[in-house]
């Protein structure tokens, strides 16, 4: 089901007036990089962005893209963003939607915008079927857990994320593994 089926539906939320919701297009290109640049200062990681225009119109827009965006507004004017991409639970069977990245205008806080955002991303991942709607957030940012704990979520204490990228992605990639990698 395509997002824009559940923006024009009812109001996502009745309680959080001004707030609107549309999918992004390859014009909102500058603005989806200055929430990226935004929430990546805020998370003290300004300098891992190597994210540009191109990039993400290649990714987001292409033939082939990897991720959505959808964008709120607050009266009329920006207020913030998600980027999401469907993802699969081998266990569930089924799709699941993860939440990259969401960020919302200091000054728009506390008026509904993130709820706004989660809600429509529920009611997408139910629309299509998804198993499970999930996310990560540093375990730092006590205001944000809090936020997600009162909507629901629950903390997935006993996992932890592992990554590889740059160099060491090359090296995997060209089957050079560390020796005690077994």
């Amino acid at each position: 089901m395509p997002p824009e089926s559940l923006l024009s539906a009812d109001p996502l939320c009745p309680a959080c007036p001004g707030v609107r919701l549309r999918i992004a297009t390859p014009a909102d290109l500058p603005l989806i990089l200055g929430y990226i640049r935004a929430l990546a200062d805020y998370e003290r990681l300004s300098d891992q962005v190597v994210a540009d225009e191109a990039l993400l119109d290649a990714h987001l827009f292409g033939e082939r893209p990897a991720a959505e965006v959808l964008l709120a507004e607050l009266d009329g004017a920006p207020a913030g963003f998600a980027l999401y991409f469907t993802s699969f639970s081998t266990f569930l069977g089924r799709p699941g939607i993860y939440l990259e990245d969401l960020w919302v205008e200091p000054a728009c806080r506390r008026r509904g915008v993130a709820r706004t955002l989660l809600v429509a991303l529920a009611r997408l991942a139910l629309a299509r079927g998804c198993g499970r709607f999930e996310w990560s957030v540093l375990d730092w940012n006590e205001p944000a857990i809090r936020f997600y704990r009162a909507l629901g979520a629950v903390g997935m204490d006993e996992w932890t994320v592992q990554r590889v990228s740059g160099a060491a992605l090359v090296l995997l990639a060209g089957g050079e593994i560390a020796a005690d990698a077994g």
